[in-house]
């Protein structure tokens, strides 16, 4: 019996790749062939990427802003249609999955053309832009937070929760005790933002930090994430502070800087979440402000109703308040070990296998 083949359709940034790669091992481990159709970005995402052939498809964003470029962009769109359905035509997959992202747009459109069996995956507890295009196309729309919001209800029928698949990587670094902390040893603080909150917490957090009361300052071992153009002046804050600092533009290691930290400061992108949710951190949660459809927020609404997290707006965090946030939250032990006890329940460890067993049974029904 020949292999069966599933293409994977994602946007080239880490919150699209991330869960399409974890699906990508599961099938995988499945016998199932992996195909991967996205954008030039994954040269930076996706070197790790499980698949057998990766294909660059044509694509581009449909803005109302910029009607100007719209002709240009609907035909790279219609270019990446023709090209995803001679694709399948040459590859013949027995089912395409779709993690969001515009990149994703052209081959689950073609994949509906085909009348091959396609699901769509919301990482996000709002439906994206590209997902609620194709939400009546596809046979199944795959969802990570209960009740997402912007479902058309047309399509409400093929909702089915899986949860945000994570990595390996992470599933490696689940299972760990929250670290002993008491009043008087040190704190393990994890600051991440991604391509577009580091710069937010290079500015916000040395200066918080500082503020904070002596006694509690000196207890801090602080791990955080900085582009390169922030890094000898946040290093130079923190030194003057007393802080001991461990800054780079990225971690290999992040799912085990998670695991050993006591709190981790971040952004509430939705592979964030699910991580946090697996590894079992609290976090205070900074959505990104002005995000397409508030996205974020409603992520870490979610993560903060099950008291894993608590949510800071961006605007109300000058160094005063951030610093008042941080010290309630640090001297408070046995509530930190609490949140993250309720992190876990939040979390999803089994969304891979949910997924990928979603995915055989709509190949199986069709």
């Amino acid at each position: 019996m020949s292999t069966q083949r599933v293409i994977l359709a994602a946007g080239g940034t880490g919150g699209h790749l991330f869960p399409a790669q974890a699906l990508a091992e599961e099938l995988s481990r499945r016998n199932i062939d992996i195909h991967l159709m996205t954008d030039e970005r994954v040269r930076d995402y996706g070197k790790a990427f499980p698949a057998s052939m990766t294909h660059i498809v044509p694509s581009a964003s449909l803005s109302l802003s910029d009607p100007m470029h719209a002709p240009q962009r609907l035909l790279r769109l219609y270019r990446g249609y023709r090209l995803a359905g001679s694709l399948f035509a040459e590859h013949q997959p027995a089912a395409v999955v779709g993690f969001g992202g515009y990149p994703s747009l052209p081959p689950l459109m073609a994949a509906s053309k085909s009348k091959i069996p396609s699901i769509v995956h919301e990482q996000n507890a709002v439906l994206g832009r590209a997902n609620k295009l194709l939400a009546k196309r596809v046979n199944s729309i795959a969802t990570s937070f209960e009740n997402v919001l912007g479902v058309p209800a047309m399509a409400a029928k093929r909702v089915k929760l899986t949860g945000n698949p994570v990595r390996a990587a992470v599933l490696a670094a689940a299972d760990g005790e929250y670290p002993k902390l008491d009043v008087t040893g040190p704190i393990n603080l994890l600051v991440f933002g991604g391509s577009q909150g580091a710069k937010f917490f290079s500015d916000a957090m040395p200066p918080a930090i500082a503020a904070l009361p002596e006694a509690l300052r000196r207890r801090i071992w602080i791990t955080q994430q900085c582009r390169p153009e922030d890094m000898d002046r946040v290093r130079a804050e923190y030194e003057a502070a007393g802080i001991t600092a461990n800054l780079a533009p990225f971690f290999k290691d992040m799912p085990w800087l998670m695991r050993a930290a006591h709190l981790v400061v971040c952004r509430s992108g939705a592979s964030s979440i699910a991580e946090l949710g697996v590894v079992g951190r609290p976090a205070i949660l900074v959505p990104l402000p002005h995000a397409i459809d508030n996205d974020q927020l409603r992520n870490a609404e979610s993560f903060a109703k099950a008291g894993g997290g608590f949510v800071h707006p961006q605007a109300s965090l000058n160094p005063t308040h951030f610093a008042g946030v941080l010290a309630q939250l640090l001297e408070r032990p046995e509530a930190l070990k609490e949140a993250a006890a309720k992190a876990l329940s939040h979390g999803r460890p089994d969304a891979a296998r949910r997924l990928a067993d979603l995915v055989l049974t709509t190949m199986a029904k069709t």
